[in-house]
């Protein structure tokens, strides 16, 4: 009787079904993208509205959505395995792209983002989950760098496909053609090709050099929002990090109509940030396996500050794709080095649970962006706005500088601290 194959981690081992995953990624991507350049017009030509909170709502439900389904992506993804959790987020986001197409009031584009904002939760998280569970330790930073390169690069081809779309033909129903095809592909890759990791992540704990450690949901939340030096200052930088994002997708596309250009000029800045964030990823992420991880998240923020002050105060298209450029790399050097840094740190046995609450508080991030930003562009426009956002995220990297300790080779005594 033959035994069973031993489980092999690493990216050479595990190539198809990660490369697959990667692909998988980049059609979870893509139904954010459909969104991002198109839908803050649509606010303003079709349903009337005029305050920026009242525009930027749907991206506060979009958040709050998604945070909360972050969190059960990786307790259920414990409990139950993987790929029946990446199933699930395909399955719920069925509606999105025709409920987009045919919404008759602007509360059902809100009824979208709640099925939106589910469904990203279980599908991203899920799939970073079960690319970490592959990579194993010692190229979990390009991991990440591939498949946030897939996912954000897929945005990016999506906010400028539909923004050229709705230039020809309206904002409305073709541009949300491209979802249908993307949920098409997502369900059936996930379902019939895409297999469980689970086993994977089993294996790693076994061979950890540190030991399993049984904690309680509760202490993982504490440990990762608060108690630990280094999963706190990465779920805080997370935060701020959608904070802006949120001010990405929200205001720019009202600041560079303000500044006068259209709809495909607009497509195509809107595009040009996640597509510079999403291929400068296959860079970074490799890099932080390298060079480690808190310098590059820490710089990353400050970087990410002064595009944002770059687009705030030289409104051109110039200045808004200067600024788009510096946010995309600034971006890059901090989104795959965040949850690499999650995974350092978090014993095997509960990373999925850990990764869950850091993605929790990182996509709350959205709704505070589109909270802060739409209160303080209503009384005091949108350059304001931008800057206020830009302060933020400088003073998130600086608390990084000070408080985070390098966790590509964590200390000894740092493990033992978590196993206490």
């Amino acid at each position: 009787m033959n035994s069973a194959p031993t489980l092999q981690l690493g990216l050479r081992a595990n190539l198809p079904q990660f490369l697959l995953l990667v692909l998988v990624n980049a059609f979870v991507g893509g139904m954010v993208g459909i969104e991002r350049s198109i839908l803050p017009e649509l606010a303003q030509q079709e349903f009337g509205l005029a305050e920026r909170r009242a525009i930027l709502s749907f991206i506060a439900v979009f958040g709050v959505t998604k945070a909360a389904a972050n969190y059960f992506a990786g307790r259920l993804g414990d409990r139950w395995g993987r790929k029946p959790v990446l199933i699930a987020g395909w399955l719920i986001a069925v509606p999105v792209p025709f409920l987009l197409m045919w919404a008759p009031t602007w509360g059902w584009i809100i009824v979208a983002n709640v099925f939106l904002g589910v469904s990203q939760g279980l599908t991203w998280s899920t799939a970073v989950i079960m690319k970490i569970d592959l990579a194993g330790p010692r190229n979990r930073g390009l991991a990440m760098g591939l498949n946030e390169f897939a996912g954000y690069f897929a945005v990016a081809i999506a906010a400028w496909s539909t923004g050229y779309i709705a230039a020809r033909y309206g904002l409305r129903p073709e541009p949300f053609y491209l979802g249908i095809i993307f949920v098409i592909f997502g369900v059936v890759l996930s379902a019939f090709l895409v297999k469980e990791t689970k086993s994977h992540a089993a294996h790693e704990a076994s061979i950890a050099t540190s030991p399993p450690q049984a904690l309680s949901n509760a202490a993982i939340f504490q440990l990762t929002t608060w108690k630990d030096k280094n999963l706190s200052s990465a779920t805080q930088a997370g935060f701020v990090n959608n904070l802006n994002d949120g001010l990405a997708w929200g205001l720019f596309p009202l600041i560079f109509a303000a500044a006068g250009l259209g709809l495909d000029a607009i497509g195509v800045l809107a595009g040009l940030y996640p597509a510079v964030w999403g291929l400068s990823q296959l860079i970074t992420g490799g890099l932080s396996d390298r060079w480690g991880r808190k310098w590059l998240i820490a710089s990353g923020m400050w970087l990410q500050a002064v595009g944002i002050i770059t687009i705030a105060l030289w409104w051109s298209y110039a200045g808004f794709a200067t600024g788009a450029v510096l946010l995309g790399v600034g971006t890059a050097m901090v989104y795959p080095t965040l949850l690499a840094s999650i995974g350092d740190v978090a014993h095997p046995s509960w990373r999925a649970s850990a990764i869950g609450v850091y993605r929790l508080w990182r996509d709350l991030g959205y709704a505070a962006g589109a909270i802060i930003a739409g209160v303080v562009a209503d009384l005091f426009g949108l350059g304001s706005a931008a800057l206020v956002v830009a302060g933020l995220t400088f003073l998130s990297g600086t608390l990084v500088a000070g408080r985070m300790t390098e966790t590509r080779c964590p200390s000894s005594e740092h493990l033992a601290q978590l196993a206490a």
